[in-house]
C-alpha cells in the first residue's frame, strides 16, 4: 500500500508549537493512480511574499494546508525550524489554545522566505 506523509505543525499540550508526521494511506484508485480518501476543505488562498519577508511569532487562525509553489519557506518554532521547497507542504494546526492569551515566548511559529526567489504558497483550509 502507498502512503503520503503529512507534515503537521501543531500546538502541543504544553502550548508550544511543534512538528510531527502522520501517514495517510493511499489505498483507493488503481495501481497507476493511488488515491487517499476525499477530505473536506473550506476554500483556498494564494499568497506571494517578496525576497526578505519574515513574520513575527504568530498562531494559525484556523487549520490549513500550506503547499509551496515557488521559492522556499522556513517555518520556525521554539528550538527548531524546517525549510519547505516547491512541491513540499505542511499542515498548519498550531492554534492558540482555548482561553489562552498569545505569548510569543510560548505560542506559535514564525515564517520567512529564504533563497533568491519570491515565495508563492497555496493555502487550503482544513
Amino acid at each position: 500500500m502507498s502512503t503520503f506523509t503529512k507534515v503537521i505543525l501543531f500546538t502541543d499540550t504544553d502550548g508550544f508549537a511543534k512538528f510531527r508526521e502522520e501517514t495517510i494511506p493511499l489505498d483507493g484508485g488503481t495501481p497507476q493512480a493511488m488515491l487517499s480518501d476525499v477530505f473536506a476543505s473550506g476554500g483556498y488562498q494564494l499568497r506571494t511574499s517578496p525576497v526578505g519577508f519574515r513574520s513575527q511569532f504568530h498562531c494559525s487562525g484556523h487549520t490549513q494546508w500550506c503547499f509551496i509553489l515557488q521559492g522556499q519557506m522556513e517555518i520556525g518554532v521554539h528550538g527548531e525550524s524546517r525549510i519547505f521547497k516547491p512541491g513540499e507542504h505542511f499542515y498548519s494546526a498550531d492554534l492558540l489554545p482555548e482561553g489562552a492569551t498569545f505569548d510569543a515566548a510560548i505560542h506559535g511559529h514564525w515564517s520567512q522566505q529564504v533563497g533568491p526567489d519570491a515565495l508563492v504558497t497555496l493555502f487550503v483550509r482544513g
